[in-house]
């Protein structure tokens, strides 16, 4: 993928949007399942059993949790997992201010009020500021994104939240793998969404997993996803008692899995630890180049975060805007595919809050600051640790040839 020429600058041909291929067991398993025709998630075999029944067992297993529910996106479990919570409409969420537009949306669409919440240099969630937020708000439920990978010390949060009485749900759409202290992200919340879209750790093109181990607020996400009354056929569902308060109380929001893209997710998930491992060599290879260059700023990773490193983000905080629109043309030349989050407008998938029409327009002064340097990319596993490697030079050559 990489390109030289002792008279030319070195270049990138790779693709920073192909994903490795489904594997053979995935493929093998999809085509057995649409040989038997049971496509929906209540078609059960022989067994009683499907292949989105068995994921979430699978799934909740990996997690250590209780339960665990599979839907149409990640997005959407975000939505029902507020839905379930008992969020009523026009009531605050707190939320960071730089995490993508599915998050905020899932507030609005479940009836809530966006608060957002600053971001800080580390691209985590400021603590101070969400101490006061908290406080001006009367917010009841923080919905955490742990945007682009970046884990906020749990140790810090969770105590801040639990003496304001301030339930937690975890958006983990870029943390599937990661841990905090050797604990898995999404085992903080009450409940934590997980997102199985093509550029995500596991892919199905499309699909969200919730998790939690609270069984009345499962029951009630599990009508909401729209069980037909046959909760009792989930494997990872809670005690089917706890249906009994919400079987009828709850609108069916048609948001269920199918069973095509649970069995190529069963095994990919099997492979999840493995291939994150591989993720982070790729990050490691590039971060170490970008590193070496005093004018290019990386957040930092604390010793207890095991993150997955999907993707890499990084600051030129000396840059202008139109600095970092012309950095951007000479990366593109050079075949390097970079996002800007400090755009006027959006751009493929990287809105930032002022572009949010449906939330009301909130000061964000340091999340405005960080976001206006901020880049970010793809490091998908079709690159090997030598395209890595190359995409840092270039990368560094053209801060320098500003």
């Amino acid at each position: 993928m990489t390109q030289t020429n002792p008279t030319q600058p070195e270049t990138f041909s790779g693709n920073f949007t192909q994903q490795e291929p489904i594997a053979d067991e995935a493929i093998e398993q999809a085509v057995t399942l649409l040989k038997s025709g049971r496509l929906h998630r209540y078609n059960v075999d022989e067994q009683g059993h499907s292949e989105v029944a068995t994921l979430e067992q699978e799934f909740a297993a990996y997690m250590g949790s209780e339960y665990c529910l599979a839907c149409t996106s990640g997005g959407y479990a975000l939505h029902i997992a507020l839905r379930a919570f008992g969020l009523e409409h026009g009531q605050a969420v707190l939320t960071n201010a730089f995490t993508l537009s599915p998050v905020p949306g899932a507030i609005v669409n479940a009836g809530g009020v966006p608060v957002l919440v600053e971001t800080n240099e580390d691209l985590v969630i400021d603590l101070d500021d969400l101490a006061l937020k908290i406080e001006s708000s009367g917010a009841t439920v923080l919905m955490l994104s742990h945007m682009r990978g970046h884990l906020v010390d749990m140790e810090k949060l969770m105590p801040l939240l639990q003496a304001k009485n301030v339930a937690l749900i975890e958006d983990c759409a870029h943390t599937m793998g990661a841990r905090w202290n050797n604990t898995p992200s999404g085992s903080y919340g009450i409940a934590s969404c997980f997102s199985t879209q093509t550029y995500k750790h596991i892919n199905s093109g499309e699909g969200g997993l919730l998790v939690s181990n609270d069984a009345a607020l499962m029951s009630r996400a599990t009508v909401l996803s729209g069980s037909y009354m046959l909760y009792d056929r989930h494997l990872a569902g809670p005690p089917l008692t706890y249906f009994e308060s919400s079987r009828l109380d709850m609108p069916n929001m048609s948001g269920r899995l199918d069973n095509l893209r649970a069995s190529i997710l069963r095994p990919q998930l099997k492979q999840l630890d493995k291939n994150c491992a591989r993720w982070n060599e790729r990050y490691y290879a590039l971060a170490t180049v970008l590193a070496r260059h005093s004018r290019m700023v990386l957040p930092s990773r604390p010793a207890q975060e095991y993150f997955v490193g999907s993707s890499l983000q990084f600051r030129v905080p000396d840059y202008e805007a139109t600095d970092c629109i012309e950095f951007l043309g000479r990366c593109s030349q050079r075949g390097v595919e970079l996002k800007w989050f400090g755009a006027d407008s959006p751009t493929g998938y990287t809105s930032n809050h002022t572009s949010w029409g449906y939330v009301e327009a909130q000061s964000m002064p340091e999340t405005d600051r960080i976001l206006s340097t901020l880049f970010d990319l793809r490091l998908p596993l079709t690159f090997s640790i030598e395209d890595c490697e190359c995409i840092g030079r270039i990368i560094v050559d053209c801060v320098e040839s500003r």
